[in-house]
């Protein structure tokens, strides 16, 4: 957990960038992220060092050079245990001149961290600045795997409450919950084909940490953690760079994140690789049929980035693979051919599992759009018999611009500490949305379609055009009033008329 007294120096190193004249987030991510790799460069050496001291054997693997580099700058000052103690112009100096054009030449040890610097680029304006930063990631102890996440992650919060880059970030709750929905294995193949800052691979991984530690204690699963597991793709190398890091540090040795247009490229490499994917795809875009790639349009003719996202993730799973994934309401119930030969290929070809409606509130204050989850499982030879629905209606947060958290912490995401009451849970469906799912084979079968959740037979998603949205199939519960027979009625008229009449005598009298 990160102190207050953390929170407010990162915040203080924000405030100082932004004054300094950085004012995108991303960049400011960016440059610290650099500082990151750099310190992790130094604890390598230092544990190569250490090991050949042990052993009395020459380094293995020396990620600094010994002698001077092109400048006549010894390879020793370009570490982070040296730089740091320098004097603030000197650092700078040094990192700008030195350190930077090492990043951008080194080869590293073929990791995915060093392939995505080598265009790295040093844009902090001042020494002091510099001096500042490096300061306080110096005093933050790294060593735990869950500082360094920690931070990261509040790091990247602050994008969400950028504005117009939030579009990267999916609220981590919301990632909570499809991750633990799916439940990962530790045999699983896990992909995010828009990764963004990573935020799906690295819930996925602590999911496994925490469910499965045992995934770490084996020789053969734990290689597979840190080298097979898992795999994302963006076409922003800013992105690459910062998904990595957040990869790293929460303990992922060597993920494969890699630089690729999902939708402008063939994906014969990738075909039936994956067996589990937990994405949130760009939507609300479309792309020209020319750039987008062949194997895709072969699916479903469309330009709609969201179903030839969709058409992408039924061509990577491997039979067997699940998926959860985010998708705007128009993917449910849209009328045109593309939208409804995609829904109906989910439902009669694969198996469509579950419909998760989110609050439209979900996405502010970068997105208004009302979106759902989808689940399913690809089979290539059917398998719906029924549809569980799920009518989300609170997250734990307002749903407005200032999304504020609306319990208290402990009774926050999908397994709070504490049990919520009727009214808490109100305030925050997502532990019954977890629940339920997992009775969805026994007595959600039994729940009316009045309820917050509820199944559909995939006979009457087929008589309704494999329409998916929710309030396609929701029944309202209308008030029984009950009514006096009409003779009591007109007796009752009758009496009040009469009553009536005497308080017109009444009042007659009175005035004369």
């Amino acid at each position: 957990m990160l102190t207050g007294e953390i929170r407010s120096q990162i915040d203080s190193i924000w405030n100082a960038f932004w004054s300094g004249g950085i004012s995108n987030p991303l960049e400011v991510i960016e440059q610290i992220t650099y500082l990151l790799f750099l310190r992790r460069l130094d604890e390598l050496h230092t544990l190569e060092e250490n090991k050949s001291v042990r052993l009395g054997k020459p380094m293995e693997r020396s990620v600094f050079p010994v002698g001077q580099d092109a400048k006549g700058r010894d390879y020793n000052d370009l570490r982070w245990s040296r730089f740091k103690n320098f004097a603030p112009a000197e650092m700078y100096t040094v990192i700008g001149e030195h350190v930077f054009p090492f990043l951008r030449s080194m080869g590293g040890d073929g990791s995915t961290y060093a392939h995505h610097m080598k265009d790295a680029r040093f844009t902090i304006p001042t020494p002091a600045l510099l001096s500042k930063v490096v300061d306080l990631l110096d005093h933050i102890p790294m060593e735990e795997r869950d500082t360094k996440g920690d931070l990261y992650e509040y790091m990247l919060s602050k994008i969400a409450g950028a504005g117009q880059n939030g579009q990267f970030r999916t609220p981590r709750h919301i990632i909570r919950l499809m991750v633990e929905l799916t439940a990962p294995n530790a045999k699983d193949v896990i992909c995010d084909p828009a990764s963004g800052t990573c935020g799906f691979l690295v819930a996925a991984g602590e999911y496994l940490r925490e469910k499965h530690p045992e995934i770490l204690l084996d020789e053969r699963t734990r290689e597979h953690f840190h080298h097979g597991m898992f795999h994302g793709y963006d076409f922003d190398n800013t992105m690459l760079r910062i998904g990595s890091m957040n990869m790293l540090l929460h303990g992922v040795e060597n993920p494969d994140i890699r630089y690729q247009d999902s939708l402008a490229e063939d994906h014969a490499g990738d075909e039936e690789k994956y067996s589990l994917i937990l994405a949130n795809p760009p939507f609300a875009g479309s792309l020209d049929y020319e750039n987008t790639a062949k194997d895709l349009l072969a699916i479903v003719k469309t330009k709609k980035t969201e179903l030839l996202f969709l058409a992408l993730f039924l061509r990577l799973l491997k039979p067997g693979g699940r998926a959860a994934i985010i998708v705007p309401d128009g993917v449910l119930f849209g009328s045109s051919k593309a939208h409804k030969e995609l829904r109906r290929m989910i439902v009669e070809e694969q198996k469509l599992d579950a419909v998760v409606s989110l609050p439209s509130g979900a996405f502010k204050p970068y997105a208004g759009v009302s979106t759902a989850i989808l689940i399913f499982t690809k089979t290539n030879s059917g398998g719906t018999d029924k549809v569980w629905f799920y009518d989300m209606k609170a997250d734990g947060w307002s749903l407005d611009d200032k999304r504020q958290p609306l319990l208290p912490e402990e009774k926050l995401g999908v397994t709070p500490a504490e049990a919520l009451t009727e009214a808490e849970h109100g305030k925050n469906n997502l532990p019954d949305v977890l629940t339920r799912w997992e009775l969805r084979e026994t007595s959600e079968l039994e729940r009316v379609r009045t309820e917050q959740s509820f199944c559909v037979a995939k006979a009457d998603i087929a008589a309704n055009g494999y329409d998916l949205s929710i309030n396609r199939y929701k029944e309202v519960v209308h008030e029984i009033v009950e009514h006096l027979p009409p003779k009591e009625i007109l007796a009752k008229l009758a009496e009040l008329e009469d009553q009536i009449q005497a308080g017109m005598k009444k009042l007659q009298g009175m005035l004369f």
